[in-house]
């Protein structure tokens, strides 16, 4: 989860916890941030290329039941560590806390990656995925 209602977001910028997905590397010399994209359990209206589907494994928590979620291919940003956290899970039968820690799937990252792409203007590098 990204919160992005911290700090100087302001609207049409994105202005609300939401999951994201992590999409840099660590970088050694920026420590403390990495790049992520945003990410809704709600259709875009109007759907545009820098959107596209993914599944989630396992299904988001309660609350955001979807096992498929939206890219925001067009909402990118740099965000510190403090903004980050775990996708809660509930609790196991044993009362411990679980959290979405499953890396996603290669062929779902490429549609990432190709949201990211198109909503930059690079739509002609998509075809080196």
């Amino acid at each position: 989860m990204c919160d992005f209602a911290k700090g100087a977001f302001t609207p049409p910028e994105m202005c609300k916890r939401r999951p994201a997905i992590v999409l840099s590397p660590k970088i050694k010399n920026r420590p403390g941030l990495c790049t992520v994209v945003a990410l809704s359990t709600t259709e875009p209206d109007p759907v545009m290329p820098y959107h596209g589907q993914i599944r989630i494994k396992p299904k988001l928590p309660k609350g955001m039941e979807s096992d498929a979620v939206w890219i925001k291919g067009d909402m990118v940003n740099a965000v510190g560590f403090h903004r980050l956290d775990l996708i809660n899970l509930g609790k196991d039968m044993n009362g411990k806390r679980q959290y979405l820690l499953e890396p996603i799937e290669d062929d779902q990252f490429e549609i990432v990656q190709r949201c990211v792409l198109r909503a930059m203007g690079f739509s002609s590098l998509t075809k080196h995925l």
